[in-house]
């Protein structure tokens, strides 16, 4: 398919790049909120580690005492409304990643098709006095809200990936000179020499993560729909967990009845003491999906967590960037 696609390219780099080029000569204007924002995003499409980051900045800069928020597309979401997220709400009408965000940090979550509009409308809600600042979710190429600190997460793949359709890439590597922070995981330190080699120089946040899984599960059917379904596997295997049997659907898939037969089946032929899946796909279960999988065995969420090297040197770093106005 990649072969196919590959004479599309060129089509989308002229995209990309009339887009930068006009915000870069002014032609286009980012519109600017009251408070700061710190955008957090990458340059591929998914599986980088954005809400998983996003969440511990969010936790860190609320320890900092800065007052945080998030604003976030809600990718996937039925509703065109801008809303406050309610944790207990459906993905249906959210996204499943705000609500993720909004349940593992309890800090307020704003969707809507305008990241701006969004945080006019948390400004209003929660006022903008005191030490206050956005995080915009998955925010890199959304150029239109203006920010004062770009985050940006790589993930190995990104090296060598083509531009989108052909591949993964949403904006060429070059396009990294516009972030003030990069982003790594701790198992890719080898990547820095190449990045220094390709000419960027910007600070990096290397991040540690951690999934937590309960000790009583020694096998499991495992199932995702998320971009990069091998490393959740991968780390249910080193963190000793058999994998009976696993499933996996594209990123944001909705599950439906018919999967969960599948997955009900997959327990019958390949006994495990439980079923395993991604906190961001248990969020996107309907309970009563839910309740249909534990009637054949214990369902379970892994939790995916991000540690900083250290984290009180990266958040007063963001920190004096980003509100240095």
């Amino acid at each position: 398919m990649t072969c196919v696609l590959l004479p599309l390219t060129p089509l989308y780099a002229v995209a990309v790049a009339t887009k930068n080029l006009a915000y870069a000569r002014g032609w286009a204007r980012p519109q600017r909120l009251e408070s700061p924002v710190v955008s957090i995003g990458n340059l591929s499409t998914g599986g980088s580690g954005k809400t998983p980051l996003t969440i511990r900045l969010a936790e860190l800069l609320r320890d900092h005492g800065v007052a945080v928020d998030v604003l976030s597309r809600g990718y996937g979401r039925s509703s065109k409304q801008i809303q406050r997220v309610d944790p207990n709400g459906s993905p249906d009408e959210y996204g499943d990643e705000p609500i993720l965000i909004a349940r593992s940090t309890g800090l307020p979550v704003y969707v809507g098709p305008s990241r701006y509009e969004a945080g006019r409308f948390a400004e209003r809600e929660l006022g903008t006095a005191g030490p206050r600042l956005h995080l915009l979710d998955d925010g890199f190429q959304h150029r239109r809200l203006a920010r004062d600190l770009d985050i940006v997460i790589l993930h190995r793949n990104d090296f060598s990936a083509h531009l989108l359709p052909a591949g993964n890439l949403r904006e060429p590597f070059t396009s990294l000179s516009r972030a003030q922070i990069l982003a790594l995981r701790e198992e890719d330190r080898d990547l820095e020499p190449t990045l220094r080699a390709r000419g960027f120089h910007q600070p990096v946040l290397w991040m540690t993560r951690t999934l937590t899984i309960p000790k009583t599960i020694t096998s499991a059917i495992a199932f995702s729909a998320i971009a990069h379904p091998e490393e959740f596997l991968a780390s249910l295997r080193k963190s000793g967990v058999t994998v009976a049997a696993e499933r996996s659907w594209r990123d944001h898939h909705c599950f439906t009845t018919a999967d969960i037969a599948e997955l009900i089946v997959l327990q019958r032929q390949n006994p495990a003491s439980a079923f395993l899946t991604t906190e961001k796909d248990y969020v996107r279960l309907t309970p009563d999906q839910r309740r249909s999988l534990e009637s054949a065995a214990p369902l379970h969420a892994a939790r995916l967590t991000v540690r900083l090297a250290d984290e009180p040197s990266a958040i007063q770093q963001i920190v004096t960037v980003a509100m240095r106005k």
